[in-house]
This record gives C-alpha cells, sequence and structure tokens, in this order.
C-alpha cells in the first residue's frame, strides 16, 4: 500500500501543467503588448529629447553669430522650405564643436530613437527670417515625409501612440509632436 502512494506522487499530471503553462500565456499576451507600447513611446521621448537639446545649442550658436535669437512663426501650417537641403551631421557637428574645448553640445546625435538619420535645414540666405533652424525626425517608418519636396504640414500634436509621425522642431519650438488624444 505504502509503494502504491509513492508511485502516484511523483510529479505533475499532464492537466495541471497545460493549466500553468495557460496561465503563463495569458500573463504573457496582456503584458508583451504593454512593452512594446512603452520602448516605441520611449524611443519617441528620446527622439524629442534630442531635438530639444540639440537645438537648444543650434540657437545657442545662431545667437553667437547673430547676437540674436530666431523668432518664431505663428502660422497653422509649416513648409519645410529651407534652402540647404545638404546640410548633414557632419556639417553640423564641425559648426557645434568648433574645437575640443569650445563646444555649443559636447555629443552631436545623428540618429533618432528608431536608428534613423535626423534631417537638418538652416535658411543660411537670410538668418534673420522665420524659420532659420530645422530639426525633423522621419517617426518609427523613418519616412520624413514633410521633408522632401514641399509639402505642408499641419502645426499642432499628434496622436502620441502614431509612431509612424514625423516630429519636427523649428526654431525654439516644436511644430509637429505627440501628444494629441483626438483625430487630428
Amino acid at each position: 500500500m505504502l509503494q502504491r502512494l509513492k508511485n502516484r506522487q511523483r510529479g505533475f499530471t499532464l492537466i495541471e501543467l497545460l493549466i500553468v503553462v495557460a496561465i503563463i500565456g495569458i500573463i504573457a499576451a496582456i503584458l508583451i503588448p504593454n512593452l512594446i507600447d512603452a520602448l516605441q513611446k520611449s524611443k519617441q521621448k528620446r527622439t524629442m529629447a534630442d531635438m530639444r537639446n540639440l537645438g537648444t545649442a543650434w540657437t545657442s550658436w545662431l545667437t553667437d553669430q547673430l547676437s540674436a535669437g530666431a523668432a518664431g512663426s505663428a502660422s497653422n501650417t509649416f513648409d519645410w522650405d529651407f534652402n540647404s537641403p545638404d546640410l548633414d551631421h557632419s556639417a553640423l557637428v564641425s559648426t557645434l564643436r568648433p574645437s575640443t574645448t569650445f563646444f555649443y553640445m559636447q555629443e552631436i546625435p545623428q540618429f533618432d530613437g528608431w536608428r534613423n538619420e535626423y534631417v537638418f535645414g538652416i535658411n543660411d540666405d537670410n538668418l534673420l527670417a522665420n524659420r532659420v533652424l530645422g530639426i525633423g525626425s522621419g517617426g518609427r517608418d523613418g519616412g520624413a515625409n514633410a521633408f522632401g519636396a514641399p509639402s505642408s504640414v499641419v502645426v499642432g500634436p499628434f496622436i502620441a501612440t502614431d509612431y509612424d509621425q514625423d516630429i519636427i522642431w523649428s526654431d525654439g519650438y516644436f511644430v509637429r509632436w505627440p501628444g494629441g488624444s483626438g483625430n487630428n
């Protein structure tokens, strides 16, 4: 009799194992989408922080060059019509890091949170114009829809969970940014 009891309690039954696996699967199904969303949100916030810091350093350089800051625009649309489409990361590094002992920003970010290159623009024909500096990120898809051919984007927030939207900073403020909760 004692031998038969020892043989029956050797391990878990198949039903018990399936229940445990089902519970773990349900918990994973709940947590994984939230984890993915949190990772995308952190990339979006990192991109915005980098753009703000880079824009502040670039505006400081502009202020030193002109002894005055650029004025923001009160328009409802924004056109990416900067005259220097060849401005790239290396040109910006040489501008904001003139020497190893004097710099406006120590590390100049080249990539946004999704590892896509930033788009830079400067109106070097008229540094006193309304739109002088611009930094853009194409979002998760890297499309940068507003930065190629002449196109207008509506100034304002977009739905924060739409990670494919372009994020645009120009002359001290964000032109397009995550933060809207409704339809745009």
